[in-house]
């Protein structure tokens, strides 16, 4: 370990973190009865969506609910003005 250790960059910890937390979420609603494939289509949902909108990874929310007799699929992708932060 040399001196200047300490003025290295270091990886950010918090998405990181943020990651692995996003996995045990993931791993918690398919053992809660969910679809296991909700998370696969999450991402590949953001994948697309990022082909044309600049978004984060959060913009991108998908559930499941029911509704009655019926299971709704609910995707929700929030987006931001991007003219108005840059105007």
């Amino acid at each position: 370990m040399g001196m200047f250790d300490f003025l290295k960059a270091k990886k950010n910890t918090a998405s990181i973190a943020k990651e692995r937390l996003r996995i045990i979420v993931a791993q918690e609603r398919s053992s809660r009865g969910a679809p296991d494939y909700l998370p696969l289509l999450q991402r590949e949902l953001l994948e697309v969506i990022r082909k044309y909108v600049s978004v984060d990874v959060d913009a991108v929310k998908v559930d499941l609910t029911k509704d009655g007799e019926h299971d709704v699929l609910d995707i929700t992708v929030a987006l931001t003005d991007e003219r108005a932060a840059t105007g």
